[in-house]
């Protein structure tokens, strides 16, 4: 799979920030990858070291609009820790 299928979006919160600054980055990520290509994906794409990789998985909720009811979609985040004396991710051009 190309790194850009695998890696979706940056997650941007309040925790995540406070993340950053401890060299630690929140990814959204297809649901089927693994950690292994998670690790290459951002390494090739964004030239860091990566140290560790974390996952967790949430499930959809159960959403009602009116008398209709459905479910947000599943989604899969990855906190990535960079190696020490890798330079920072730049997620913002500010």
């Amino acid at each position: 799979m190309d790194p850009r299928d695998l890696i979706k979006r940056p997650v941007i919160t309040e925790r995540s920030t406070e993340l950053m600054e401890n060299g630690k980055y929140v990814f959204e990520v297809d649901r089927r990858a693994n950690k292994t290509e998670i690790r290459q994906a951002v390494e090739k794409l964004f030239g860091v070291k990566v140290l560790k990789v974390n996952t967790m998985r949430t499930p959809g909720k159960k959403k009602r609009v009116g008398r209709f009811v459905g479910y947000t979609s599943e989604r899969k985040k990855a906190i990535v820790t960079l190696a020490p004396g890798s330079k920072e991710i730049k997620l913002f051009n500010s």
